[in-house]
């Protein structure tokens, strides 16, 4: 038994069974392991940054980590962005990076690098295995610190000839840390805080207490205290949709973020942070919350919430009889031109039960929340990292750990070209996935944050900065050359057809929407 078929054993039997992998020639040891060993699925990617956003995914859905296989120092660096966005989300990945033989890395070949160096920025566990001998026990350490709580990103740096020497055999990967509970004196800290000023008062939640439970139990808490429960702009997971509790996140724009906030007088963490502005923006305040409101922390990322939630409805006595009706938008198949109103209407019809929302809408999809509060039951999944081209990665690593579930992934056209090549995975896999692009032929984001940094009026270079024409992008053609089927759609109606049809037929589909 080599160094490489040790490990590949080792993650196995420690519940790492899904390996999304981009690899090059200092881990063949590793591919030949997986022929070798079974209990292993393989995911090609052809993009690093596919195999981190798949990763990152899988995750979020299935609560344990899977591995990436990387090609040195280039290839984890071309995977970095999306490991970025999944450490800002607390994701648990086990990222295995080839290296080059030990005796070789002092010839400074062109492929050598500092791979720790590049690795530390996004992962919180960085080793490199010494000898074929340690690398089943350092594999095992690295699934533990990625299975920890808080999850943690762990690269393991695998030297060439550590995985094809002699190593003795596989390792037992430590107990799971225990998912720590939560502080009673912060609970009773809260309780208080609602007692005295309930309607003064902001739940401001993420990570697990936007789970079904999590949002129950808040509002129960909401109705018999008058507290509000918001989300950050940006949140990992989160359940919606009928029967589910709605409540608004904090707007991305701070004009209409600061009157959001204006009236808390006490803002209560639940494993989120203090709210922030996502950019600086000339004279205009980092900081959402309003002058003199004082923050609590409840509980922090790794903690058990929805028991420190179900431990506060218990203190301020609040039951199900508490909670207040809800008034959801009412859902009508939209005709006419393509509007964002009519597009988030569409969406929110076409949802099936139990589906993944995968959202990387951008501009287009500030206006979906309220509609989609109406929907079937859904899960809800975002950008955490704010690094471009994270969805349709995503869309492949939730397919995987949920193969029984409608994804759907909406993301605008710029954003889809950074990833483009999550089409052809979808497509070899035969994954559930609807990929929604919003292709207004514009970096439309950018051409807003262009007028809120105070930058004048974009002249001729500017807007060639702004804009995708010259050539137009083709997104149908795209899909077709990867193997997904595509159609184009101009109104509100065709749209509607075409959900419906890409709702019922499984496997890979790709709406353009033309704007």
């Amino acid at each position: 038994m080599n160094g490489a078929e040790s490990l590949v054993r080792t993650m196995v039997k420690g519940g790492v069974d899904v390996c999304f992998t981009n690899p090059g020639t200092s881990e063949m040891h590793f591919v030949a392991a997986l022929d070798r060993v079974p209990g292993m699925r393989c995911v090609l990617g052809l993009f690093e940054g596919v195999v981190t956003g798949a990763a990152d995914g899988y995750f979020r859905m299935k609560g344990t980590p899977a591995s990436t296989l990387l090609h040195l120092g280039p290839g984890l660096a071309n995977g970095l962005a999306n490991l970025h966005n999944a450490k800002k989300a607390n994701s648990g990945i086990v990222n295995i990076v080839g290296q080059h033989a030990v005796y070789h890395i002092g010839y400074n070949a062109p492929l050598t690098s500092d791979i720790e160096g590049l690795a530390r920025p996004m992962s919180s566990w960085v080793r490199t295995s010494p000898d074929a001998k340690s690398v089943a026990a350092d594999g095992a350490a690295a699934i533990a610190a990625a299975k920890s709580a808080p999850p943690q990103i762990a690269t393991l740096i695998l030297p060439a000839d550590t995985a094809w020497n002699e190593a003795d055999g596989i390792a037992e990967v430590p107990a799971e840390q225990q998912r720590a509970s939560y502080s009673p004196q912060a609970v009773e800290q809260a309780a208080k805080i609602l007692h005295g000023d309930g309607e003064g008062t902001l739940l401001l939640m993420t990570g697990s207490a936007l789970s079904a439970q999590g949002l129950a139990l808040a509002e129960r808490i909401a109705g018999k205290t008058g507290c509000t429960v918001m989300g950050p702009t940006f949140r990992p997971k989160m359940a919606r949709g009928r029967g589910r509790f709605s409540i608004d996140r904090i707007h991305y724009v701070i004009d209409q973020a600061l009157p959001m906030l204006a009236k808390f007088r006490h803002i209560v963490l639940v494993e989120s942070d203090d709210p922030v502005a996502f950019f600086a923006y000339p004279n205009k305040p980092s900081m959402l919350k309003p002058q003199g409101c004082e923050v609590h922390r409840m509980t922090s990322w790794g903690e058990n919430s929805v028991a420190a939630l179900e431990a506060l409805a218990g203190a301020v006595k609040a039951s199900a009889r508490d909670v207040k009706p809800q008034a959801l938008a009412e859902l009508v198949k939209p005709t006419g031109a393509l509007t964002f109103a009519s597009i988030a209407q569409a969406i929110a019809c076409a949802i099936p039960e139990n589906a993944i929302m995968v959202d990387e809408s951008l501009t287009t999809g500030r206006g979906f929340f309220p509609p989609t509060a109406a929907a079937a039951p859904h899960d809800w999944l975002q950008n955490m990292g704010g690094s471009i081209g994270f969805s349709t990665p995503l869309s492949i690593g939730a397919a995987i750990a949920c193969p029984d579930r409608k994804v759907i992934t909406m993301v605008g056209d710029g954003s889809a070209m950074y990833t483009i090549q999550s089409l052809w995975t979808q497509a070899r896999e035969n994954l559930d996935i609807v990929t929604i692009v919003f292709a207004n032929r514009i970096y439309q984001i950018l051409r807003g944050e262009f007028d809120n940094v105070g930058a004048g009026e974009p002249g001729q270079r500017a807007n060639d900065m702004l804009r995708l024409d010259r050539p137009t992008l083709d997104f149908v053609a795209l899909a077709k050359g990867m193997g997904v089927p595509g159609r184009a759609v101009t109104n509100a109606d065709e749209f509607n057809k075409a959900l419906a049809e890409a709702v019922a037929e499984p496997g890979p589909r790709l709406i353009e929407v033309q704007m």
